[in-house]
């Protein structure tokens, strides 16, 4: 496998893994697991940049805004790569504010899957005690809301990023998206096309 069908492949998984994440967020523990496991797969792809290999280093995440003019605005590479630095903050981000909520609870569900029901009760009521004394404030406070709103912000730079391959750079976003380009259509001999 090529370097870029590797990447195309890795950018594929990340994708589908963070719009399951995005969309099970009210799903307790398939969301944290879905998180979990975007963490991996950004902790493989720093540990893939420092192979030295161009194509994988995050220089591709670092806009440079030289020879950007008003001609050139909208192909310029600073566009993309600002995108995908906004991409890239908001996910470790979110993702980094996700692993802090959840505190290993997910992680540890494989080794302690028995709990009795009495102790399964007494942290329920303890847990409604603590809301009502923060006046039913959300149980995970700033970081819940940091979450969330890092969440919606990378959903709107995705979808940024998306509509500015398909306007300005089809054959990467086909690449990208295991889209067939298009074949060339042929032309009968004596036929104007």
């Amino acid at each position: 496998m090529s370097i870029m069908q590797g990447l195309r492949a890795y950018h594929a998984i990340l994708g589908l893994l963070v719009i399951a994440g995005f969309l099970t967020g009210d799903l307790g523990t398939i969301h944290a697991v879905l998180g979990y496991a975007i963490a991996i797969i950004i902790g493989g792809r720093l540990v893939a940049a420092l192979s030295g290999l161009r194509q994988l280093g995050l220089s591709r995440f670092y806009p440079q805004f030289e020879g950007l003019t008003l001609g050139n605005a909208f192909t310029h590479p600073a566009i993309s790569k600002t995108l995908l630095a906004g991409i890239a903050a908001c996910l470790i981000l979110a993702t980094a504010t996700g692993i802090a909520m959840d505190r290993g609870r997910t992680l540890g569900m494989a080794s302690s899957v028995v709990i009795s029901e009495a102790q399964a009760r007494d942290d329920g009521r303890e847990r409604r005690r603590d809301s009502e004394a923060r006046g039913g404030e959300q149980e995970n406070g700033i970081v819940g809301e940091l979450h969330e709103g890092l969440s919606n912000l990378l959903m709107i730079i995705v979808g940024l990023h998306v509509a500015y391959l398909f306007l300005f750079k089809r054959p990467l976003a086909r690449f990208m998206l295991f889209i067939a380009a298009p074949k060339p259509r042929q032309v009968e001999p004596g036929r104007a096309p």
